[in-house]
């Protein structure tokens, strides 16, 4: 009989023990648990704080980029660039000309980059509507028109073709504005682009860059605005 209770007591002593056991695992792994969390919650706490900032530092940077002027920009006065829409030839005192009368429909400029000689009419009418036009002179090298192209390619609100009798290689004009750069490295490209795409200098802004000429001539179906 004694020897049965001994027995029956050393089983429960273990069994004790194995439930002790298992409780100090379970608040072990519970621990590891929230310490895992914990990091993986501070990690990501941590990187969204740094994508937030680095967001804020380069909206700064934009800001910065946009109210900095722009060495050797020439500016007209908007107030005195006609904005009538005429069906007629228009003189215009600068070249390429950066505002003034012009044809009833736009060049399309949704990031639209022509070979060929457009018409100043309707590439006016684009920079009432915000957008920046980069032109090219036989001057230029080829590694510069690409890389120019490239740019305007990704960039809403922008046209880029060639002009022979220009006074510069490469140069800018917003409505109201304009810069001769030298060459597409020149800081001066992405000040001209952050300041003047859908700027403030802008008579028509976020009017349509599409729905006007494309470079077979054709189209103009937002006469008119």
């Amino acid at each position: 009989m004694a020897a049965n209770r001994s027995a029956t007591a050393d089983r429960r002593a273990r069994i004790e023990e194995m439930r002790r056991a298992e409780q100090a695992r379970e608040r072990r792994n519970r621990l590891i648990t929230i310490g895992v969390s914990s990091v993986v919650v501070l990690s990501l706490v941590g990187f969204g704080t740094f994508v937030l900032m680095k967001k804020s530092d380069e909206q700064d940077k934009k800001d910065a980029a946009a109210k900095a002027p722009i060495a050797a920009e020439k500016s007209w006065d908007a107030k005195k660039l006609g904005r009538n829409h005429v069906e007629t030839a228009v003189k215009y005192d600068m070249k390429p000309p950066v505002g003034g009368d012009h044809n009833p429909v736009w060049m399309n400029c949704d990031g639209v980059v022509y070979d060929k000689k457009i018409a100043d009419v309707n590439a006016v009418h684009s920079l009432e509507h915000g957008a920046v036009w980069v032109t090219y002179s036989k001057k230029a090298s080829q590694a510069d028109v690409k890389k120019l192209a490239d740019k305007v390619g990704k960039t809403k609100y922008s046209l880029m073709s060639p002009v022979d009798d220009q006074t510069g290689a490469i140069m800018l004009s917003a409505w109201g504005k304009q810069v001769t750069v030298d060459g597409a490295d020149d800081p001066r490209v992405d000040a001209f682009f952050t300041k003047y795409v859908q700027g403030p200098q802008t008579p028509e802004p976020g009017a349509a860059c599409t729905g006007g000429i494309g470079a077979d001539g054709q189209g103009g179906t937002g006469m008119g605005q």
